[in-house]
């Protein structure tokens, strides 16, 4: 349990995090900061440099038993803060509106609590993972060699989530956030004179044709198995010019499903459409993946673990607002562990995530910190 100089000294703590936020694939102070107050802690070993700028403190009891992972993330967003608080963001034009600095925090409580009262079985992994908001971050510690020795049976994560009671926690078996995949496509022809379009190759039209077939097949719905979205989210074609008839063009598109092979069908059929368009109009055509997302999926198991948990805290829970379509970069961890993302209410009328307004709720902390700990209890007991 945590005590009051805890929680005065974490809000502290998180809201330090929150002066200095950095980029995905940039959190160089960040990762500092945490293997430093890691270290205060006493854990096993700490691993730094995981898949970037990762860092993960392990808790082992020396007593055979499975590993419980526990995640959050370094990276902030390139929003410009805009809050009259005496935390906000010291770095122009990049902020922690995602609440990653709360996440943290939360971890990091919770190895105050597994430092003091250390498991009895098995281990506690305590996962900082980088690049979580390009889709990057995890993958990249998963593939890390290193993370071989943290391998983890269990994983469980918290995200807040706003427009839920604050203290609710929003769950379900199964697939709790769609994958997604950023495509862009890079068309080049011929640049011409505007009164001699002919001299030339413009792509315009053939941008004009593919947006409608993109979305053809991705018109979103119910979030069933079935579930396609395709969101064009830019289109530029040319140089802002008069005299010019344009030689290249580009549309970026969002894809969203409900699992990763039908991700990787609705990839297929985006280029094999942009291809046979280009082809048709004679334009060179190219690709570009961003912003690569696999789909976050509660293992029924996992579900239950974190739901009973739930129930002994007397923490309210339910399925409120998930399944979502909004992507997630923590089903990786999954994909070799029994996984369940929780999605933590701070009030249903709580600024929106990535509004510039937005600031982690402080009285947050204990709630999901107590979740975490008490799964970890629950999955490997508490020394005697």
């Amino acid at each position: 349990m945590l005590t009051n100089l805890d929680v005065t000294e974490l809000t502290a703590f998180r809201r330090e995090l929150h002066r200095k936020p950095e980029l995905s694939g940039e959190e160089v102070e960040t990762a500092r900061t945490i293997a430093s107050a890691l270290g205060a802690l006493n854990p096993s070993r700490i691993l730094t440099g995981l898949g970037g700028h990762g860092v993960a403190a392990v808790f082992d009891s020396g007593t055979p038993g499975p590993t419980v992972l526990f995640r959050a993330e370094l990276d902030a967003l390139p929003i410009a803060e805009r809050n009259d608080i005496d935390w906000v963001s010291q770095h122009p034009g990049k902020s922690h509106v995602c609440g990653h600095d709360g996440h943290m925090t939360m971890l990091l409580a919770l190895g105050r609590m597994i430092s003091r009262r250390p498991v009895a079985k098995g281990r506690v992994v305590l996962m900082f993972q980088p690049a979580e908001e390009d889709g990057s971050g995890a993958k990249a510690v998963v593939a890390d060699p290193a993370f071989a020795g943290i391998q983890p049976d269990w994983a469980f994560a918290i995200h807040i989530e706003p427009g839920r009671p604050f203290g609710y926690v929003s769950t379900c078996p199964g697939l709790i956030n769609c994958a997604s995949l950023g495509l862009g496509m890079t068309f080049s022809g011929k640049t011409a004179h505007a009164a001699d379009p002919e001299d030339g190759l413009s792509p315009a039209r053939t941008i004009a044709a593919l947006i409608p077939a993109l979305e053809a097949p991705g018109q979103g719905g119910e979030l069933d198995d079935d579930f396609r979205l395709v969101t064009i989210t830019h289109v530029r074609i040319g140089e802002p010019s008069f005299g010019v008839a344009p030689g290249e063009g580009e549309v970026y598109a969002t894809l969203r499903t409900s699992g990763d092979a039908g991700m990787e069908a609705l990839e297929t059929q985006a280029r094999a459409l942009a291809t046979s368009l280009a082809e048709e109009a004679g334009l060179g055509v190219s690709f570009q993946v961003c912003d690569h997302f696999a789909a976050s999926i509660n293992h029924p198991e996992a579900y239950e673990v974190a739901a009973a948990a739930m129930e002994a805290l007397n923490v309210p829970y339910g399925d409120a607002g998930v399944p979502m379509r909004a992507s997630e970069d923590f089903g990786v961890f999954g994909w070799n562990a029994r996984a369940a993302m929780l999605c933590l209410g701070p009030g249903e009328d709580y600024a929106a995530l990535h509004n510039p307004d937005y600031d982690f709720p402080d009285d947050l902390i204990p709630v999901g910190s107590a979740i975490f700990e008490r799964i970890a209890r629950d999955l490997l007991g508490s020394a005697s």
